[in-house]
């Protein structure tokens, strides 16, 4: 109460000259502050969700974050994907950072790599960094790269075709 009462006191000690400059100038510079924060923490805060009764047949892509618990028959490509329990998917992940809960069958590319206890992947993995919990059933071949996200897999198929 005592700084409201303050600050009360300094605007009628000036308020003939520079009462209309302090005005704008506080709020010109919350605004800047506010202004970037906001864009870099709707992506990581709010991630899309695809919910357990939803099924799509096609490729889906973002750059922000997205949840799945429905069932996906196409590609997904995200910032981060998160796999839920109930999910199945077939088809290739690629994202920065893959989490996988529920069913893949297909290549999963990312940077990091998790598959939790009730995770089932049928296929490939390409990653920087992996992490497998006990419980988790994998089927595929796991391979380490720099660069997950670049394609990596064409490597393997290209000392054949060049053969």
């Amino acid at each position: 109460m005592f700084s409201k009462t303050r600050v009360t006191e300094n605007r009628p000690s000036q308020p003939a000259e520079p009462a209309p400059a302090p005005l704008p100038e506080r709020s010109e510079a919350p605004t800047p502050q506010a202004q970037p924060p906001q864009p870099s923490s709707r992506p990581r805060s709010t991630p899309s969700v695809l919910s357990a009764d939803l099924s799509v047949t096609g490729n889906i892509g973002t750059e922000g974050d997205i949840q799945i618990e429905g069932n996906v028959e196409g590609d997904v490509r995200a910032h981060q994907l998160v796999i839920g329990e109930s999910a199945t998917i077939k088809g290739e992940i690629v994202g920065d950072e893959v989490v996988v809960h529920g069913r893949v069958v297909g290549r999963v590319r990312g940077l990091k790599v998790r598959l939790t206890a009730t995770a089932r992947v049928e296929g490939d993995i390409i990653h920087k960094t992996i992490a497998i919990e006990s419980g988790a059933h994998f089927e595929g071949s796991v391979q380490r790269q720099d660069d997950p996200l670049a394609g990596g897999a064409t490597k393997k198929l290209a000392p054949p075709t060049g053969a």
